[in-house]
């Protein structure tokens, strides 16, 4: 058993399939099962059983993988504190985020005062976002949802109120404020399932005992507006959306709906060591939602 097979069978285990492990970890296929195989017989029981086209961890690959990411992200904490010790300017922050527009004005902001630090950007959904922290994959998530996996602490940015946009010429234009009855049969734009506007349509309208419509759906929040204003159907979006909105082409209505908001968060494991650049760029995020600095990107409209 080495160090460099427990990371192809980490790899396995949270992608559950063998090509996509070895996509990600740039190895051929047959190489990375030749791996699994003799880690197997190392061990001495099998790790995983096939569904279908998958792989799924049994009794023995479950255990085994909470040995794994516990052994590995030590090694990777370590690594990280002597980087820490070399100075900040050597650092290194992995950031994952449900949509990176919100982003861009930060990371921007942060690499200006912090030319030395290295950033690495990913777009995921909540449920990954929450797998990548675990498996050490990332340092920091910034989230607009709860990331439901025990062991994460979330400190938060921004709050603010989530808008209904709608065309300029759809029939609740004219109005400052609707109720969800408002919203029956409409042609709703939203995103897949994993992403916060998604997670929020889909609480309001069960909470109102309503059906959706959901006749758009995209893998970029950010997107949202632009496909209101192009006559799509209807949405939520946040607040902030409203104030950086050039055209005309849709508007932003009050929903008289509860907990119609958006809570940012950045989140990071509770058990894991922070590196320097870590905590800094967490005090720099702080500092930036929570001073008004926060302008979306100019692609994003109401």
């Amino acid at each position: 058993m080495d160090l460099l097979q427990l990371r192809y069978f980490q790899a396995v285990a949270y992608r559950g399939h063998l090509s996509q492990a070895a996509a990600e970890l740039h190895i051929a296929q047959p190489s990375l099962s030749r791996a699994i195989a003799r880690l197997e017989a190392d061990l001495g029981v099998p790790l995983f059983e096939r569904v279908g086209r998958g792989l799924r961890l049994n009794h023995f690959g479950t255990t085994f993988l909470r040995r794994v990411d516990r052994a590995l992200r030590e090694l990777d904490d370590a690594r990280q504190e002597l980087v820490d010790l070399a100075g900040l300017d050597h650092g290194r922050v992995a950031v994952a985020s449900e949509t990176l527009l919100t982003l861009t004005g930060l990371m921007s902001a942060f690499r200006a005062e912090h030319p030395g630090i290295e950033l690495r950007l990913y777009q995921s959904s909540a449920e990954t976002m929450a797998q990548q922290l675990c498996a050490g994959e990332v340092d920091l998530c910034f989230a607009s949802q709860p990331l439901q996996q025990p062991g994460l602490r979330a400190r938060e940015l921004l709050r603010e109120e989530v808008l209904l946009a709608v065309p300029s010429t759809h029939r609740l234009a004219g109005r400052k404020r609707v109720r969800m009855a408002d919203l029956a049969n409409e042609p709703m734009v939203t995103t897949r399932p994993g992403y916060w506007p998604r997670t929020l349509a889909d609480r309001l309208f069960a909470e109102a005992g309503m059906e959706p419509n959901y006749s758009c759906e995209s893998d970029e929040p950010g997107a949202t507006g632009q496909l209101i204003a192009s006559g799509l159907g209807i949405g939520l979006v946040p607040e902030v959306a409203r104030r950086a909105a050039k055209d005309e082409a849709a508007v932003g209505l009050e929903l008289d709906a509860p907990d119609c908001y958006r809570t940012l968060t950045v989140v990071q494991r509770a058990d894991a060591y922070l590196s320097a650049a870590a905590q800094r760029l967490t005090e720099f995020a702080t500092d930036y939602f929570g001073t008004g600095r926060y302008r979306p990107a100019d692609s994003i409209a109401i």
